[in-house]
């Protein structure tokens, strides 16, 4: 059995708290002895390489093969440290019992602080589709971006207000519909962040491979990670991983949890 993590919206830079959880929460999957750590996007908080330094300091224990990250629309910004993060935008990583599909959901837009609204095209989806043909059998297939592919609530004034006067800062990505619709009966998993509350979608319930999407939330603000055990292209159990003060150690989230 083979375990892995999802982490989002770190902010790494942001303040002290911030880079204080960051390191917690990595402290905490080391000791899980977590195979895979998958890191869905605003790893930093200005897009500042010093940020990117701190945040590639925080994480060097878990080991450079361990860690996969995909950019979000705040490592764009400042000094676009998100360029760092990822070379082209859809490339999928093998591992033992894991095939991941890294998209990276960033543009030219993203630069500017006000437009953090994402990206995807026909050539993204084709990709991404090309690749899961690939998919070796009895992998769990992960798709990993950060932007979100279908619509959510709004999160906050700022949220309600970008939607007021027509920013689509918001919303899910135009094109997400159709690359859920590529993805369902082919793929498990489908991780993302950039909106801060945690969530999860399941579709084609009533099939023989339902695809859940999960958002991670705000894991620094969180202070909590959820931590899954798959085998053989199943979620077998799962659990949140909770470091926030006082907090036990597991959570169950559903099925069987992960004993601690």
């Amino acid at each position: 059995m083979r375990t892995l993590a999802h982490l989002s919206d770190l902010h790494v830079g942001k303040d002290a708290a911030t880079a204080w959880s960051a390191r917690r929460l990595v402290r905490a999957l080391d000791a899980a002895g977590v195979d895979r750590v998958l890191v869905t996007g605003d790893v930093t908080d200005r897009g500042r390489l010093e940020e990117l330094r701190l945040f590639r300091r925080i994480v060097a224990p878990l080991g450079p093969e361990r860690v996969l990250v995909v950019p979000g629309n705040h490592d764009r910004i400042g000094e676009d440290a998100g360029r760092y993060l990822m070379a082209g935008r859809v490339h999928a990583v093998v591992s033992p019992g894991l095939f991941a599909i890294r998209l990276d959901s960033t543009a030219p837009h993203n630069r500017s602080l006000v437009d953090g609204h994402g990206l995807l095209t026909e050539r993204d989806i084709a990709e991404v589709e090309a690749l899961l043909g690939a998919a070796p059998a009895g992998a769990l297939v992960v798709l990993m971006l950060h932007h979100h592919l279908h619509a959510l609530p709004e999160e906050g004034f700022l949220e309600r207000l970008s939607s007021l006067v027509g920013w689509p800062n918001a919303d899910e990505l135009p094109l997400g519909g159709r690359l859920l619709e590529r993805l369902l009966g082919r793929c498990d998993l489908v991780l993302h962040g950039h909106r801060h509350v945690p969530g999860e979608l399941v579709l084609g319930e009533e099939g023989d491979r339902p695809l859940r999407v999960l958002n991670a939330g705000c894991s620094t603000r969180l202070g909590r990670v959820r931590v899954m055990a798959h085998r053989e292209g199943q979620v077998l159990a799962e659990r949140w991983l909770d470091v926030s003060p006082g907090a036990p150690a597991a959570l169950p989230v559903g099925g069987t949890p992960i004993a601690a």
